[in-house]
């Protein structure tokens, strides 16, 4: 492993004054106590008694000393010499006594009792550092990060950048290594065998095995299901998959299955063999939770499909049928009639005279054949669909292995069931065994006919349809899944949770006890009630409504707010002075001065020996982001953009990972530009989804007439923060509730950014959300679309709100909170530790709270957050204006994304998830290195104005925006090369608004 892991600009830093101290850290660091005064008053000479409390107070700061002191910032030593009541100037003369320093150096060694990086301390470290690696698998440069702080926390001078660099860098290679050689010895050698057997190319064939299992299937049908379940079958028969992987970090695991996923199986081959069989035990066991996932998305999909045709040829047949019903019925009416006018005791006779009893009869089977109560509909629909189930459902039933929560153990006996019927020997077992239990009313028409005789097609049906139901709402799990799996499994328990549980109380800032957490609840919601009744009168967009017996409340809707003259005038001067430039030149700028390149490193974990290396992954970055493909940048003249190289750079660069650490260089760059954060300080951020259409054949799609018409897509749910830029994307198929992936964005982004409010539309919001947001410290700011809908709660049943009485008519359980508040607190830091993935625990306690009652224990505690921000968004029109502007910000950044991705009608042509996120992630990526391009040059035309005498009001600034690309040329033009001034950082020149030249440009 090369040492050239550290950037020169953080090995510059190590060790060193960055920036001067603040007067916090003059505070903490530089005082001087009396100890200290005394230690530095054995010194004789001023020079000397300076010298010797800068070094002092430098080691406590820096963790080491400089090789010159001349380096510390004049406004340290300005601030120590006061203390000594010394002039600052003689600090100049101890610089010149190398001897003395070396001298002073120890003293101040023993005295603050630190240690030098002597062989103990290297020991101890290189420990530490193998104990880090063996549960995480962190990059080296935060490797090092981490090891300086460890060092100065106890009490070891740091070493020399070089030295400390080569270390890590030595103990990583060991240790991964030591990773390799461990994972292949729990091979026994049957598996080596087996695995080595799937790099073998058979005679006659074109593809390895290894490259048949990773080829995920694309169809959504029965064959393709039943393929889908023989390829777990044939993974699950390797036998690799009961060997224990619990001790490799996760990150560590998705390097090598990154590795195993992208490249040909050729290059696998040619790994050592500890690496290469390493590499296919983890993979192999990563392909088995993934083909499940797979295979269960398809049924999904194909249940689905089989409703929809179902319900669309049952409608037909009505149809069809009307005029049979029609007749059937005015005969029924005729004679209801009859029996309704007659006053005697023979109205059957009556009737019978005027109307046959066999013609009525047969209106009455017509009757009977042809209407449908509402609620049976999906079971007809779903009647002539067991020849299609048939084909899959021994294999799913065999291969899958399911469990689920307490209420799904009617559905779980039933599935057991049915696999039995298809074992040979099972005994007298028959259809009258069946479990009744899990037939809902709606299907027990279907499934049974007669009162002792049961359909066993209609069972069959049924079955498979609450399966596919259950498997939505995560009442029923299913072993080996990445998506599927049981989220309760990976929370916080026992000795593990007694452990964390006083830092997780810490960390979220919740006390254990819940009573005091409840009075707090309680206080803040009766201010918000008594608050708002109280300016009831004076609110003029707020009033109350009585219907139906109770009130509703009602707001006004928000009018836009006013522009002044001077905004549009700023506006127009901002944006004339912006340069016109390439796209992929303003990637290949925007890599000169954040290193946006250098984030992308090879797939195998490891620095390629590749020469213009930035430009290639700008290319590939441009040919995703603008859905062109690799062959429009591609360049023959130019080595670094030939279409091989490209490819391969796409292949072993371009991912999620090196995408999001690309990103997060972005994001930190916005975040220092004094423009942005006028706009923002990157507290406050929105989530919307941005549809795609997909017309190629994939599992991961889903449909939605609205978004695609007849054909299916998906939706990049993306978060956008108040600097206007993407901190995470996260791909969702088809166009699936929100809410469920709104928490995940937040905790599994992996910028600087740390966003405590998030606002989004109406389909964001549930109690749940409301409650998990508050539970881990974030505030949730939905636009509310039917708030005279709303329910207002309270928790003081006794309290007096006026007006507002009826309204908050709803009371609270406060015990169902108070009797879950630790196992809340337990979910939540499970949560916040990545121990459990928010999607999955979103989705079980959406439905239903199957969490033991925890779920709606924490819907309670998310409609008292709830209610708490109905009030404030009724009684605070600047509140709800500020939510509608962070919402705007994200809608155009949408209109931004959609200019960008222009090639192939902006229809998104990836089979695979990975495919997609990796293209999507590209685009997100564009359209920040787009804002931050903008930002920065529209700083400098705001400077140029201010210099000409322009008036520039911050109100106005405060309004702008960086998500403009009139002036950036997308199609055509792909030059990647840069003028050597922009190169080496220096800035374009603005446009002259008052050149002929751009008033010819302005011309219609």
């Amino acid at each position: 492993m090369p040492v050239e892991f550290l950037p020169d600009d953080q090995a510059a830093r190590y060790g060193r004054f960055a920036a001067d101290p603040t007067p916090e850290q003059l505070a903490r660091y530089f005082f001087l106590n009396e100890t200290d005064l005394a230690l530095i008053a054995e010194r004789r000479r001023n020079h000397n008694r300076l010298g010797f409390a800068v070094q002092l107070c430098t080691l406590r700061y820096l963790g080491t000393f400089l090789p010159n002191p001349i380096q510390v910032p004049q406004v340290a030593v300005r601030h120590v010499a006061g203390q000594l009541g010394l002039p600052p100037e003689v600090f100049m003369r101890y610089a010149l006594r190398e001897e003395t320093r070396y001298h002073h150096r120890h003293s101040i060694i023993r005295y603050l009792d630190y240690q030098e990086f002597g062989e103990v301390q290297v020991f101890r470290l290189i420990r530490w550092l193998y104990a880090h690696l063996a549960v995480s698998a962190v990059r080296p440069i935060l490797l090092f990060d981490l090891a300086t702080v460890h060092l100065i926390a106890q009490k070891v001078v740091l070493p020399g950048v070089s030295a400390l660099a080569r270390l890590i860098a030595r103990v990583r290679e060991r240790h991964t290594a030591r990773t390799f050689e461990g994972l292949s010895r729990r091979l026994s050698a049957e598996q080596r065998q087996t695995l080595e057997q799937l790099l073998v190319l058979p005679q006659g064939k074109w593809q390895t095995p290894l490259e048949v299992l990773r080829t995920s299937p694309s169809r959504v049908g029965a064959l393709s299901l039943h393929q889908g379940l023989h390829r777990v079958e044939q993974i699950r028969a390797l036998g690799i998959g009961e060997v224990d992987l619990s001790d490799v970090p996760e990150a560590r695991q998705a390097i090598l299955v990154r590795h195993a996923q992208t490249v040909r199986a050729q290059l696998i081959e040619r790994l050592g063999e500890e690496r290469r069989l390493a590499t296919l035990l983890v993979f192999l066991q990563h392909l088995e939770r993934t083909a499940t996932d797979d295979v269960l998305d398809i049924f999904h999909d194909l249940m689905t499909s089989l409703a929809l045709k179902g319900e669309a040829k049952r409608k037909r047949e009505r149809l069809r049928s009307l005029k049979d019903l029609d007749q059937a019925a005015l005969l029924l009416r005729d004679a209801v009639r009859i029996l309704l006018n007659s006053e005697g005791q023979d109205v059957r006779e009556q009737v019978f005279t005027q109307v046959s009893e066999e013609a009525m009869r047969d209106a009455v089977r017509v009757v009977d054949e042809l209407a449908r109560p509402a609620e049976d509909a999906l079971p007809e629909a779903l009647s002539g669909s067991y020849t299609t189930v048939r084909r899959f459902q021994r294999l799913l039933l065999q291969t899958i292995i399911f469990t689920g929560t307490p209420s799904a153990k009617p559905l779980l006996d039933a599935l057991a069931f049915l696999k039995s019927m298809d074992q040979p020997g099972r005994g007298k077992t028959g259809w009258g065994d069946a479990p009744r239990s899990v037939v809902p009313r709606s299907w027990e028409r279907q499934v049974f006919p007669a009162r002792s005789e049961i359909n066993h097609q209609a069972y069959t049906l049924c079955v498979l349809e609450r399966l596919h139901q259950a498997l939505k709402r995560r009442e029923i799990f299913v072993v080996r899944s990445a998506r599927y799996g049981d989220p309760r499994a990976e929370l916080l328990q026992g000795e593990a949770w007694l452990d964390a549980r006083a830092d997780v109380c810490r960390a979220l800032e919740r006390e254990l006890d819940p009573a005091p957490e409840l009075a707090r609840l309680r206080l803040e919601l009766d201010h918000a009630y008594r608050e708002v009744n109280q300016h009831l009168e004076t609110n003029p967009s707020l009033w109350l409504t009585q219907d139906t017996g109770h009130i509703s409340i009602n707001l006004a809707a928000l009018e836009a707010l006013p522009e002044p003259p001077s905004l549009k005038v700023l506006r127009a001067e901002v944006s004339a002075r912006l340069p016109v430039i390439d796209l992929a030149e303003l990637l290949m700028e925007v890599h000169a001065f954040t290193g946006l390149a250098d984030a992308f490193v090879h797939v195998a974990d490891g620095q390629a020996n590749v020469s213009n290396l930035p430009l290639g992954v700008c290319a590939a970055l441009l040919s995703q982001a603008c859905n062109i493909g690799l062959k429009a940048v591609a360049r023959p003249e130019v080595q670094a953009l030939t279409l091989s190289r490209l490819s391969w750079i796409a292949q072993n660069y371009v991912r999620a990972d090196t995408l999001s650490a690309a990103n997060a260089r972005l994001v930190e760059a916005q975040l220092d530009l004094p423009l942005a954060q006028a706009w923002g300080g990157g507290e406050v951020a929105s989530a919307d989804g941005l549809r795609f259409v997909v017309p190629v054949r994939s599992i991961h799609t889903g449909w939605n007439s609205k978004y695609f018409g007849t054909q299916r897509g998906v939706t990049y749910y993306n978060f956008t923060s108040d600097q206007f830029t993407g901190f995470h994307g996260i791909v969702i198929p088809g166009t699936l509730r929100d809410s469920l992936y709104l928490l995940a964005g937040l905790l599994e982004q992996q910028t600087r950014l740390d966003p405590r409010e998030i606002m989004t539309d109406t389909h964001g919001y549930s109690d749940v959300v409301f409650g998990l947001f508050a539970l881990l410290g974030y505030k949730f700011s939905p636009r509310l679309a039917d708030l005279p809908d709303q329910r207002f709660w309270r928790l003081d049943r006794g309290a007096n709100y006026g007006a507002l009485n009826d309204l908050s008519r709803h009371t609270l359980n406060e015990r169902l909170i108070a009797a879950h508040w630790e196992d809340m607190l337990r979910l939540a830091g499970s949560l916040k530790l990545g121990k459990v993935g928010a999607t999955g625990v979103m989705r079980t306690l959406q439905r239903g709270g199957s969490l033991s009652g925890l779920g709606r224990a924490i819907a309670e505690l998310g409609r008292v957050e709830k209610t708490l921000y109905l009030l404030n968004y009724v009684h605070d029109g600047a509140y709800r204006q500020r939510i509608l502007r962070q919402l705007n910000r994200g809608e155009q950044r949408h209109s931004v994304a959609r200019a960008v991705f222009y090639g192939q009608k902006g229809e998104l042509r990836q089979k695979y998830r990975e495919g997609m996120e990796d293209q999507l992630g590209a685009l997100g990526l564009v359209v920040n290195a787009i804002v931050l391009w903008n930002t920065r040059y529209m700083q400098v035309a705001l400077d140029d104005l201010k210099s000409t005498g322009h008036p520039v009001l911050e109100a106005d600034v405060a309004r702008l925006t960086p998500l403009l690309h009139d002036h950036i040329h997308m199609l055509g033009k792909y030059d990647f090369t840069l003028s050597p001034e922009v190169a080496q950082g220096q800035l374009r020149p603005l446009r002259d608004p008052s050149s002929l030249e751009e008033y010819l440009n302005r011309i219609p």
